[in-house]
């Protein structure tokens, strides 16, 4: 453990992230092609502190609010989406190391600039050890910034504590125990390098386990944790608000890569250049003004988030779902903005040397993410509203 570590202000941290835009973009094409960080990408990330936003101040962390994430993260996805994404994936799993008892996040955090890459999806089986811990079998999928992770964040279905029933724990595992299956071929999000992981007879001692339950409800297992801010939030709340940055990201690239074409010409058209049509003034005042309102989503899932950490009030029902309608607006909004421009963008604009088709790409991509779904979100979200049971443990 080292001493408490002076953190970098949120414009800093912010600056760091947009002066690695260019160098984002210049290994995009590398990253989609080798469907991997490129790891010039993940140095440069670790050189400028990023990883140690979400760590507790006693082990060099920076403890950032949710807001100083989203920003950076916005940042990033200007330059990519596939490391913004990332970026972010290892974000929620390391606040994650929070949950659990203080000698395993000494462990976890002995190492520098530590990347734990995760998943919330219960895919394995946790089968008990007489003396304690438990033995994993099974696989997930959609392992984001694996190739490049120390440990994994697993949920796994295990005994309930009455013995009758299973319920959702979560553990931590080395990397190193786990297999890597290269099954990551996909149309968005290449560069994430999202492959599954697979447990055979992976032992897991007692203190790398904790009930799902208790995470899902900000509940923690450490004594240091529980009075700082970061960790006086329930899970959804703080993945919600650690996610929306991606999407406003390349919605932002998008508008930047449109506007750098203003001046070519609509072909079978009298304009000389795109600038001088009235349709253009239409698509770009439309898609800005959807962008704009992306932000306030975010804006108000991060300022709850960072609000009521700070105060420690209790989150309402409704708060919760919210956060979840919230990020599903943003990723609606995200993808409307990002379709505007991109069929506004003419022919050319699908050549694999043009940016506006990864960003296209990579925007559908988010929005199939199971936590990210607008639909499925907003329905939960009006099922409380309605005064009813949500549908969902995720919330």
């Amino acid at each position: 453990m080292t001493s408490a570590t002076e953190a970098p202000p949120r414009e800093e941290l912010v600056r760091r992230a947009s002066e690695l835009v260019p160098l984002l973009r210049r290994h995009a094409a590398w990253q989609e092609e080798n469907r991997r960080l490129h790891d010039e990408t993940v140095e440069a990330l670790a050189d400028a502190g990023l990883f140690r936003m979400r760590v507790p101040r006693r082990y060099g962390g920076y403890e950032s609010d949710t807001r100083t994430l989203h920003e950076v993260m916005v940042e990033l996805g200007r330059g990519d989406g596939s490391v913004a994404w990332t970026a972010s994936v290892w974000a929620i799993p390391g606040w994650m190391v929070g949950m659990f008892p203080d000698e395993v996040q000494d462990e976890v955090y002995s190492t520098p600039d530590v990347r734990i890459c995760g998943t919330l999806s219960p895919s394995a089986s946790g089968t008990p050890k007489p003396g304690g811990g438990m033995v994993l079998n099974g696989s997930w999928s959609f392992i984001s910034g694996a190739l490049h992770s120390h440990w994994q964040e697993v949920i796994a279905m295990a005994p309930a504590p009455d013995g009758v029933n299973q319920w959702p724990v979560m553990a931590l595992v080395p990397l190193s125990d786990l297999e890597i299956v290269d099954d990551w071929y996909t149309a968005g999000l290449q560069g994430s390098g999202s492959i599954t992981t697979v447990a055979r007879d992976v032992f897991v001692p007692q203190e790398r386990i904790v009930p799902m339950p208790a995470v899902l409800q900000g509940q923690s297992a450490s004594e240091l944790n529980r009075d700082l801010p970061m960790y006086r939030n329930p899970l959804l709340g703080v993945a919600n608000a650690s996610s929306a940055g991606t999407v406003i990201g390349l919605a932002r690239a998008a508008r930047e890569f449109f506007l750098e074409r203003l001046d070519r010409k609509i072909t079978y058209t009298d304009y000389a250049t795109q600038r001088e049509a009235p349709v253009t003034h239409l698509q770009l005042a439309e898609a800005t003004m959807k962008i704009d309102e992306a932000e306030f989503h975010a804006q108000r899932i991060t300022g709850l988030v960072d609000a009521k950490g700070v105060s420690g009030e209790p989150w309402t029902l409704e708060e919760r779902a919210r956060t979840r309608a919230d990020i599903g607006a943003i990723c609606q909004l995200g993808r409307a903005a990002v379709d505007l421009l991109g069929m506004a963008s003419g022919g050319s604009s699908i050549l694999r040397q043009a940016p506006m088709q990864r960003v296209v790409r990579d925007m559908y991509a988010v929005n199939l993410h199971a936590l990210m779904v607008p639909s499925t979100n907003l329905e939960l979200y009006g099922r409380v509203l309605c005064g009813l049971e949500p549908n969902s443990p995720y919330i």
